[in-house]
This record gives structure tokens, C-alpha cells and sequence, in this order.
């Protein structure tokens, strides 16, 4: 794999299912080493674009366009996915469910374990090692889930409101080590949540319509995570906010 986390370009990409078009001729750039969130209503086609970068086109879907890397190796390759249920095993502890694609591989070194256990122990989970998911709570399966991605060592990592179904304070606390755990990675997010959005991006995107169409993108240059009580923060999210709502087909 890479050292240095491609850049990803979209380019004129065509969806139809059943003959309904979702996007026509929609592009796109991830930038190397940046984080990319896209917001949207529900059912817009965020996780179906999602897919397409990771390749998982459903049988009755109809794709054109281009989807690559500014580097030699198989965007497949390259990518980590982190959806929005966690996903664990339940027969396996949260080291082991950390573990599992080395697992599936039948390849799991001491010095796998040792990365793991690290990681773990960064996320807060360090009495949490040998437990099972039913005795977690859902903040502390998602640092798994999260630890579990991390570990693939990816450089592009594609996530799909993966803290949504957490409480407020937890959210807040998982958006922070994700702002530091996946430094210099190539990523997309989607997210519900504009205050995370801010927090966590280097260019925000909203897709809305039928065909699907996304903004021009909203940049931020500040260092993440970005403080919800700073002023510039607070600008940027009555920014989103109004954008949002045009988006939705409202006005203020």
C-alpha cells in the first residue's frame, strides 16, 4: 500500500436503479490526506455514492463513469469502510472483534495483537479488552468499530454516519479521537449532523435533488477538531445551516 493517502477523483459518474437516475454526470475530488463530509436528506444517494467508490454496485444498479486514485494501485485496495452499526461479533471480545480482518486472513502476529492493544487503550477501552459487545455500550463498540477500521491501515477511509447513533457527549468525545486517528488518511463521512461536519472537515459537500447534484464545497482551513464554541465556528454553522435549508427546497 501507499505511505501517502491518494487523492480520489469522481469523475461524470451515472447511477440508475430500476431506470431511476440518482446522479447524472456528478464529480467529485477527495483530496490526499483530507477530511470529506457530505450531508444531504435522506435517501439522496449518499451511501449509494459511497458504494460506488468502494465498488459494491447492487446487482440492479446501472453505473457509468470513472472512479480512481492519482496512484497506480486499485482504489479497492486502498479503502477501509466504517458503516453506521458497529458491526462486532458477538462471540468475539473486543480485541478479537478489533482483530477480525487479520483473523479472517489466518494471520494475526504478536505484533498485530500488541498494535491493537495500543489503540484500544488510546480509545479508553483498556478494561474493556477481553469483554464481549453485549457487555459494551454503544460509545465503546463504536472505539471498537473504529480501532477495527484503523487497523486495516488504509489510506482512504469511506464512512457512513458511523457516530449517529450515539449520545451527544460520546459523539463528541469519537469525533475527536477520529479527528486525530485518521490524520493524513484520505476520507469521506457522511453525516446528518452539520456541527460535526464543522468539526471534522477540510471541505464539506451537500447532495440534494433528483438527479442527486452536490454544492460547491464550503472549505475550512482551520486545525480539527474545531471548537463548537469559537466564533468562526459558529459563522460556519449558520453558514451550513442556511445551505441546508435551500438545499431542502425552503428558504429562511
Amino acid at each position: 500500500m501507499p505511505m501517502q493517502a491518494p487523492t480520489v477523483y469522481i469523475q461524470n459518474v451515472n447511477l440508475a436503479y430500476n431506470n431511476e437516475t440518482v446522479f447524472k454526470n456528478l464529480s467529485m475530488t477527495l483530496e490526499s490526506g483530507k477530511f470529506t463530509c457530505l450531508l444531504g436528506p435522506s435517501g439522496v444517494g449518499k451511501t449509494s455514492l459511497l458504494r460506488l467508490i468502494a465498488n459494491l454496485v447492487p446487482n440492479n444498479g446501472q453505473f457509468l463513469g470513472k472512479i480512481h486514485c492519482d496512484n497506480s494501485f486499485p482504489i479497492q485496495q486502498q479503502i477501509s469502510y466504517m458503516a453506521q452499526t458497529d458491526l462486532l461479533m458477538p462471540w468475539l471480545t473486543a480485541l478479537d472483534n478489533a482483530l477480525v480482518s487479520f483473523r479472517l486472513k489466518g494471520n494475526v502476529t504478536k505484533e498485530d495483537i500488541l498494535k491493537a492493544t495500543e489503540l484500544l487503550i488510546k480509545v479508553g477501552l483498556k478494561d474493556a479488552l477481553n469483554k464481549y459487545p453485549q457487555e459494551l455500550s454503544g460509545g465503546m463498540r463504536q472505539r471498537v468499530a473504529l480501532v477495527r477500521t484503523l487497523l486495516q491501515n488504509k489510506p482512504i477511509v469511506l464512512m457512513d454516519e458511523p457516530f449517529s447513533g450515539l449520545d451527544a457527549i460520546t459523539r463528541f468525545q469519537i469525533q475527536t479521537l477520529a479527528a486525530d486517528l485518521l490524520k493524513n488518511r484520505t476520507v469521506l463521512l457522511i453525516t446528518h449532523d452539520p456541527i460535526e461536519a464543522i468539526r471534522l472537515a477540510d471541505k464539506v459537500y451537500i447532495l440534494s435533488g433528483q438527479p442527486a447534484v452536490l454544492s460547491s464545497p464550503m472549505s475550512l482551513i482551520t486545525s480539527k477538531p474545531r471548537d463548537p464554541g469559537d466564533p468562526e465556528f459558529i459563522t460556519h454553522q449558520a453558514d451550513l445551516f442556511h445551505a441546508l435549508t435551500q438545499a431542502s427546497g425552503n428558504s429562511l
